[in-house]
């Protein structure tokens, strides 16, 4: 059979194994298997978001409200925008996906950071648009403004902070980067881990409202799945001026969300404290990761997220180090398919990271 010929150098995205696998596989109860390569909020979701869950779920049988309006309502009073100035999607990877489409052909180009999400290149390729990417792995504006100078570029994608490496670009030399770019091309911000960001340094905060006004060209992505610990919910968002979420919306197919998705993103709005708390846990605990690389004399790359990534250099082979863990019910997502000697962790809680340190030392020392 004749498929679109465009797929044939798609890649499938790899998504971290799930619990379920390694239990087959390696037999391991899955009481003891700790599971941190989704970047997934260990602490769990707010408390009066599972109490609503339950509520409704008698009502699973009914379609979800397709104007969205509640969830579109409390996202424009967050980022103090209009309803029309935001659009719903099923993870935000979706609005990526949407963005994509809308912008690229065959005869487009996409410019985006060697290392980093890698749905991005997967839907580039789709349309079957050139992918153009930077010399460094981690985000250099220097290369992407040579880039885009010599090539052009539809789309420009920008990971803040970025996902698998964890490191964030300051706002402000993100703006002097946009003031340089054409108004016809689409500046994707992926913020999914923004509030982890934020929270750390003021400096990386992009604001969406500040964006879209700013950079009529350009729209900022945010998510359910990591802060808010929804990932298994689905929900994500774009905000952007109104031409640009019109023309999305003629991409989204009706319900691209669930009833119980739509009511669990509205009430985890609502819990903000429950949402802060967790991520000033997550910090606390990076600390001791760092101490940890420190300790052992390997590198990590400083982090604004919920995972660190530790770069073994000479030392290890994280793809050993990786599958090694895995084998003792540890699960971290190895970056060789990056064309990275390292593994991401995500930060768990206290008693797993403990577990995990104790574990990674059996590891390292069968290494050496």
């Amino acid at each position: 059979m004749k498929f679109n010929k465009v797929l044939e150098n798609v890649t499938t995205y790899e998504a971290g194994k799930p619990i379920e696998l390694v239990v087959r596989e390696y037999g391991i109860d899955p009481k003891d298997i700790i599971k941190l390569a989704s970047n997934e909020n260990p602490y769990g979701t707010s408390p009066k978001v599972a109490q609503k869950i339950q509520e409704l779920s008698k009502n699973m049988f009914i379609y979800p409200d397709d104007s969205m309006f509640e969830l579109k309502e409390s996202l424009a009073s967050k980022f103090d925008v209009n309803e029309s100035n935001v659009i719903i999607g099923s993870g935000s990877d979706q609005i990526l996906e949407f963005c994509v489409h809308a912008k690229c052909n065959e005869n487009s180009k996409m410019l985006m950071s060697k290392t980093t999400f890698a749905m991005y290149e997967i839907y580039g390729k789709q349309t079957g648009c050139q992918i153009l990417k930077t010399q460094d792995d981690e985000h250099n504006l220097e290369q992407f403004s040579a880039m885009y100078k010599e090539h052009g570029a539809d789309i420009i994608f920008l990971c803040l902070p970025n996902n698998p490496l964890g490191e964030c670009l300051d706002k402000e030399d993100v703006y002097k980067f946009l003031e340089t770019v054409d108004e016809n091309t689409l500046v994707v911000v992926d913020g999914a881990y923004q509030e982890y960001a934020s929270f750390k340094d003021e400096n990386k905060k992009i604001d969406a409202k500040d964006l879209i006004s700013k950079f009529p060209n350009a729209i900022y992505l945010g998510t359910f799945s990591k802060a808010y610990a929804l990932g298994g919910m689905r929900v994500g968002y774009g905000v952007a001026n109104e031409e640009i979420i019109k023309t999305l919306y003629k991409l989204r197919a009706p319900f691209n969300i669930t009833t119980l998705s739509l009511a669990a993103a509205i009430e985890a709005l609502k819990d903000e404290e429950f949402v802060q708390s967790c991520i000033a846990l997550n910090f606390e605990e990076m600390k001791r990761y760092e101490d940890y690389a420190k300790q052992k004399g390997f590198d990590y790359i400083d982090s604004y997220t919920n995972f660190i990534t530790l770069k073994f250099g000479d030392m290890y082979s994280s793809k050993e180090i990786a599958t090694q863990l895995l084998k003792r019910g540890v699960i971290v997502r190895d970056l060789t398919g990056y064309g990275v000697n390292a593994i991401r962790i995500t930060i768990g809680s206290q008693s797993q990271n403990t577990k995990v340190f104790s574990i990674l030392d059996e590891v390292l020392e069968e290494n050496k």
